[in-house]
């Protein structure tokens, strides 16, 4: 199917997942195919996919990003596939700029756009002020801009069929999550592919809705639990990519 499968997975946050989707269904003027996957959710979060009519799978409990975001790419029947958080908002032209960065170049496997909530390169420099602005700055004024790194961030995550047919799914080893982006980029990059942040592209993120629950301790917990995964099976700090 040539459209992109856009897989998002979700844990409560009923309100965050309904605005994000509208944003979609707003803002997308190209094929795709929205697949959701639930871990357990128990806030009318079913209820709303249904009514609305969004194809969704569900678990009875949380197994975390990377197994959601695997069943959703096992299901994928797009030629582009897009893992997406609940947590952010869809601007205008935010899927045909990031198609347009993908498919410039047969070498180009994964691409991100810039936001104002994210660890790295991707978070825009200047104070965030409202959604239009940014959409004019970014998505209209800075069309064609990209520039290749090294590491991408899973909330808006957009990669082509080929690279998941070459290097596979998420690493489940670092579920509930962390480090399982870092670990798919890396495996990419060593399969040859090249790694663009679109700049022509913003997309407004909340940031850390499920992980945001847990205590402090908790987080600080599953962030060194995964990163020392990652440098246990590579052999290198994945800080030094960002």
């Amino acid at each position: 199917m040539n459209a992109t499968s856009i897989i998002i997975p979700t844990f409560n946050e009923k309100a965050l997942l309904m605005d994000c989707i509208y944003s979609i269904r707003l803002h997308t003027q190209v094929p795709y195919e929205i697949i959701v996957v639930d871990n357990g959710s128990t806030d009318g979060t079913l209820e709303f996919l249904v009514q609305e009519g969004v194809p969704f799978v569900s678990f009875p409990d949380n197994r975390g990003f990377p197994v959601a975001c695997n069943t959703g790419m096992k299901l994928a029947k797009g030629s582009t596939i897009l893992l997406l958080n609940n947590d952010v908002l869809l601007t205008p032209n935010w899927l045909v700029n990031l198609l347009d960065c993908l498919l410039h170049r047969p070498d180009v496997g994964i691409v991100g756009p810039m936001t104002n909530y994210a660890s790295g390169r991707q978070k825009i420099e200047e104070p965030y002020t409202t959604l239009e602005e940014m959409t004019l700055r970014y998505n209209e004024q800075k069309k064609g801009t990209y520039t290749e790194v090294q590491r991408l961030i899973g909330f808006c995550f957009l990669f082509k069929r080929e690279v998941m047919d070459t290097i596979g799914l998420l690493d489940e080893r670092f579920s509930p999550g962390h480090f399982e982006d870092d670990d798919y980029c890396y495996r990419a990059r060593l399969a040859g592919y090249k790694l663009m942040m679109a700049e022509d592209t913003f997309i407004f993120h909340h940031g850390s809705a499920s992980f945001g629950k847990k205590s402090q301790q908790q987080f600080k917990a599953i962030v060194k639990r995964s990163k020392d995964l990652f440098m246990e099976k590579w052999g290198v700090d994945p800080q030094q990519f960002i």
